[in-house]
């Protein structure tokens, strides 16, 4: 079992628990999923920058991301109706808490003037969306096999029905939100 399962089983239950007044253990605001994009928009020019995407985001991850495609065609973007225009993966169960874990403790503090993420970027519904605009803040990642600086977006989905229970969620398991 995985650190921040362990944190999360014996130390953030029973403070949210007391927290919010949660008569019932089932109540208790847990993280669903994390989902992890990198829109590679220059894949129509270069179709090996979606390839380098892939092997980025398998290698944070530690899985195989999924190829997204257009939804529909947009003449403005030079895009159609199916071209492959980025890369996704959905974490769940223990590579979840792992990559969070990895996320909290190694990755955010190895951003350059890094002051805590924004404490706005939840959705109304406890979820929380985070932006990353180098993949180079990952340990896996080797600054001289990388082709092209890529951002992703990390969204981590709970169950908490607030806002707040959701960041209460999130400190506890070591977030480091900003002041």
């Amino acid at each position: 079992m995985s650190r921040l399962r362990e944190k999360y089983e014996k130390e953030v239950v029973p403070a949210l628990m007391e927290r919010f007044g949660y008569k019932n253990i089932m109540q208790v605001p847990k993280v669903e999923k994390v989902v992890i994009n990198i829109g590679v928009g220059e894949a129509k020019e270069n179709p090996k920058a979606l390839e380098a995407a892939v092997d980025d985001l398998t290698m944070i991850a530690g899985q195989k991301p999924v190829i997204t495609r257009a939804k529909r065609s947009i003449a403005n973007f030079k895009i159609r109706k199916g071209m492959p225009i980025g890369v996704k993966v959905t974490l769940r169960g223990e590579r979840m808490y792992e990559f969070m874990d990895k996320l909290f403790n190694i990755a955010l503090p190895r951003v350059r003037d890094f002051k805590g993420v924004s404490p706005n970027s939840f959705d109304g519904r406890g979820n929380y969306a985070l932006g990353i605009k180098e993949q180079l803040i990952f340990p896996e990642i080797d600054y001289d096999k990388i082709d092209k600086i890529r951002g992703m977006d990390i969204i981590i989905v709970t169950t908490a029905k607030t806002d707040e229970e959701a960041k209460g969620l999130l400190e506890l398991l070591g977030m480091p939100f900003a002041k």
